[in-house]
Order: structure tokens, then C-alpha cells, then sequence
């Protein structure tokens, strides 16, 4: 048995038993990746994958601990080589950061930068999706840290820490009503067309959370992923916005008037996530301990660990 077969088997896993998907994924043939799986259960004695022909249908049950072993396995080769590289050459590599569109815009231009200035030689790789997919691309050894609200403690295979907490903020035109209103309600906001972010973006779960349980039930009159877009529809008089703070708080504006939602919707979360069993180098430490003060490289190790499954903020 060897390293390709092992890899075969776990990306034909992901792929939804897709051989063809698989051969694609790993730049092989279809037939190689057949074959290599075939070769692997004979040595094993087991069936893998049961199939319908030379389709394969689903993972058997002792396939299901064959790729639990793998995933150990491949984690742990994957961190031999991080080994490598940390004692190799302390000092340079590369970063692979994932993250959402508002962490990558409004939080983590300070941290990256700091980096650089501590490690000049170290690389920044910066990966942005949804919260699920920053997730994955945790899981898959694309990235070596997450940042993101929502999904990440969701993940078993995840360890994730609470990094800072921060709230949503009201964005609408100076001569608006509701700006001028001192207490604002949300039967207040429900009444106004609405501008936010996409149902799985950046609190968008805690925002509906807050209407649902007050049996409110707003017009949502565009959706985006981007803070800068809301802002700019609300300047175009399509409706009152809801960002996060982050995007008014160190990029102030002018022309909208600000107020705060926390009392009203309530505080958020971000996390910081590691995949569980990985080896960090230091400037990933360091780069953790950048976000916030309330992350330590002993916590971290503590929670890589199995010791630490979260921490009060």
C-alpha cells in the first residue's frame, strides 16, 4: 500500500464517488485512480466502496474505517512536512489564511501587515468564501487558519476558539426619518425596505433571528456579500442597511448616518478555527495572537490538544 492509493480512496470520498471528478482532481486518469483503489482492497482483504458495476454506489462500513485511518495517516504526513519546513527555515513560507469577504476587507489588513513586518520572508495566501467554505478549505489543507461568524463550530473536525465579538450597525441617509429617531425599534426597521448581507454571510442568521422572534416580518430588498455594495445601494435610496460594524468603524463615512443594533439584534461572534491534529508553525501562532488579544499560543496548543473547546470572551 502506498501514499497515491491512500489519496485516491480520501478524494474519491470527497468527490461523491465521482471517479472521473477524482482523476480530475488529483491531474491522473480515471482508470488509475480504478485501479489503484482496486489494488489497495485486495491487500487489505476488504471492499472499500461497494459498486454497481464499475460505478461505486457508497463506502462500506469497514470502508468507513479505512478512511478514518487515511485521513490520520495523511494528516500526519502533512504535518512531517510542516515539521520540515518550520525547522528548515524558520523564518519564511508561506501563509493560508481563509476567510469571508468582510474579516478579509475590514479585520485582517492590520494583522497581515504586522505579519509581514515580524516575518519580511513569509508569504500571505488569502482564500475567501462563505463561511462553509472557509470551513472546507480547512478540512482539505488549503488553508492553515479561519475566520469567519458563522459554520465554523459546526465542524467536529474543526478546533475553533471565539476571537472577538462585534455587532451590527444600521447605515441610512442623513435625512432619513429614522435617523433622526432617538430609541429605534425593529417594528422601526421591519417598516423600511432592507439592504443586508446574504442569508449565510456575516450574521445574516442572527439579524432574521432577531425579526422571527418578535414575529416580525421585514422586506429584504437586496442581499449582497459585500459591505461597500449595501452602503452603496443605501446611497442610491433603495433602502436603509445593516452591516457590520467593522465596515463603518475604521472606514468612517460621511454621508450615511451610523447606529448601533447590538441591544437590538444582539452580539456576534467571530472564530478563529485550526484543523483538529495539524501542526502549526510559529508565524501561524503569531498570526492568531495578531487577531486578538484573547488568543495565546499556549491556549491554542491547549485546544489543539483536546484540553480547550472554547473560552469566554
Amino acid at each position: 500500500m502506498n501514499l497515491h492509493q491512500f489519496r485516491f480512496v480520501q478524494e474519491a470520498a470527497r468527490r461523491n464517488l465521482n471517479l472521473t471528478e477524482t482523476a480530475k482532481a488529483l491531474h491522473t486518469s480515471q482508470p488509475g485512480v480504478s485501479k489503484a483503489i482496486i489494488e489497495l482492497e485486495e491487500e487489505l482483504g476488504i471492499e472499500i466502496f461497494a459498486r454497481h458495476g464499475k460505478r461505486l454506489k457508497r463506502i462500506t462500513e469497514p470502508g468507513q474505517h479505512v478512511l478514518e485511518s487515511i485521513q490520520i495517516i495523511l494528516r500526519e504526513v502533512s504535518n512531517l512536512r510542516k515539521i520540515g519546513d518550520q525547522y528548515s527555515a524558520q523564518d519564511n513560507g508561506t501563509l493560508s489564511i481563509a476567510t469571508t469577504h468582510t474579516q478579509a476587507r475590514y479585520v485582517l489588513p492590520m494583522p497581515v501587515a504586522k505579519l509581514r513586518e515580524k516575518y519580511p520572508k513569509v508569504n500571505i495566501s488569502l482564500h475567501q468564501g462563505a463561511p462553509d467554505q472557509v470551513a472546507k478549505m480547512l478540512l482539505d489543507d488549503t488553508a492553515e487558519i479561519g475566520i469567519a461568524t458563522e459554520s465554523l463550530s459546526a465542524y467536529e473536525e474543526l478546533v475553533t476558539l471565539p476571537c472577538y465579538e462585534w455587532q451590527h450597525v444600521l447605515v441610512l441617509p442623513l435625512d432619513h426619518p429614522l435617523a433622526k429617531k432617538e430609541h429605534l425599534s425593529l417594528e422601526d426597521i421591519a417598516s423600511e425596505p432592507i439592504i443586508t448581507y446574504h442569508p449565510s454571510f456575516t450574521g445574516r442568521g442572527r439579524i432574521d433571528q432577531a425579526f422571527a422572534a418578535k414575529k416580525l416580518h421585514p422586506r429584504i430588498a437586496l442581499e449582497a456579500i459585500d459591505s461597500d455594495v449595501i452602503k452603496t445601494y443605501v446611497r442610491l435610496g433603495l433602502g436603509i442597511g445593516i452591516v457590520a460594524e467593522m465596515a463603518v468603524k475604521d472606514d468612517p463615512i460621511k454621508d450615511l448616518a451610523v447606529r448601533p443594533l447590538g441591544t437590538l439584534l444582539g452580539m456576534n461572534v467571530a472564530r478563529v478555527a485550526f484543523k483538529r491534529g495539524a501542526y502549526l508553525r510559529q508565524f501561524v501562532y503569531h498570526f492568531a495572537e495578531l487577531l486578538s488579544d484573547r488568543l495565546t499560543a499556549p491556549l491554542i496548543t491547549k485546544a489543539m490538544n483536546g484540553h480547550v473547546n472554547d473560552y469566554e470572551l
